[in-house]
C-alpha cells in the first residue's frame, strides 16, 4: 500500500522507516499497517467510545462485532483502504474511506474517516493517519477527498487544515446528540485525480 509514501517529507519527523515494505514504525513505538481481522476488535473499541462519549460519530447505539465484520468486509470488496495504528498490540487508530454518494458521476471522489483511542491522542497518531489516507487516495486515483466533521470538533478542523484541507461549508443543526442540535462542518481536499478521467 501507499502509507511508504508519507515518509517523503510531510511526515518524516515522526517516523523510522523499518526497511520493511509493508509497515512503518513511530518513534514512540507505533506501527502503520493495514488493518486486518485481527484489528476489528480494536477498531469497535474506538468507533464505540466515539459513539458513546463524542460527536464525531452521529449515532446513539454502539455498533456491534457483526456489523464491524460487514464494514470491513464491504471496505475490502471495494478496495478501499483501512489503515491502523498499532501500539504494543493495540489499535490506537485507524483511517479509511468509501463512497461519497452512490451516484455513478461520483466515482473519484471518497469520504474518509479518522478515529483515535482515547489513550493515544495528542500524540500525532491522528496526523499520521490522515497523512497516510490521503496517500492511499492518490495511489488510487482519488480527486476529491471529503470529510464531515462536528463543527465543534474544533482540533479535527485544525489537523485537516495542516493536511491542505479546506472548509466546503456547514449544515446547521444537521444532527440531535445530547441533547442539543449539532452543525455538520465538510472539508474537502483536492488531489490529482487520474490522468484521464472517464464517464461510465
Amino acid at each position: 500500500m501507499a502509507v511508504e509514501n508519507v515518509l517523503k517529507g510531510i511526515a518524516a519527523p515522526y517516523f523510522i522507516h523499518d526497511g520493511s515494505s509493508l509497515k512503518t514504525t513511530f518513534k514512540l513505538g507505533f506501527i502503520l499497517r493495514p488493518a486486518s481481522i485481527d484489528d476489528l476488535s480494536g477498531i469497535l473499541l474506538i468507533y464505540n467510545d466515539a459513539i458513546l462519549n463524542t460527536t464525531a460519530v452521529y449515532e446513539y447505539q454502539p455498533f456491534t462485532p457483526e456489523y464491524v465484520a460487514a464494514w470491513f468486509s464491504e471496505k475490502t470488496s471495494h478496495q478501499f483502504p483501512v489503515v491502523v495504528a498499532e501500539a504494543d498490540g493495540v489499535v490506537a487508530g485507524f483511517a479509511t474511506y468509501g463512497t461519497f454518494r452512490a451516484r455513478a458521476a461520483y466515482k473519484y471522489t471518497v469520504e474518509h474517516s479518522v478515529y483515535v483511542h482515547p489513550g493515544f491522542r495528542r500524540l500525532g497518531v491522528g496526523k499520521v493517519l490522515l497523512n497516510a489516507i490521503i496517500e492511499e487516495a492518490r495511489s488510487q486515483g482519488v480527486h476529491v477527498m471529503v470529510g464531515g466533521i462536528d463543527a465543534s470538533n474544533a482540533t479535527s478542523i485544525h489537523l485537516h487544515r495542516q493536511a491542505g484541507f479546506t472548509e466546503s461549508g456547514i449544515i446547521t443543526e444537521a444532527a440531535y446528540k445530547f441533547g442539543k442540535w449539532l452543525d455538520l462542518a465538510f472539508v474537502q481536499l483536492t488531489l490529482e485525480g487520474p490522468d484521464q478521467p472517464v464517464e461510465g
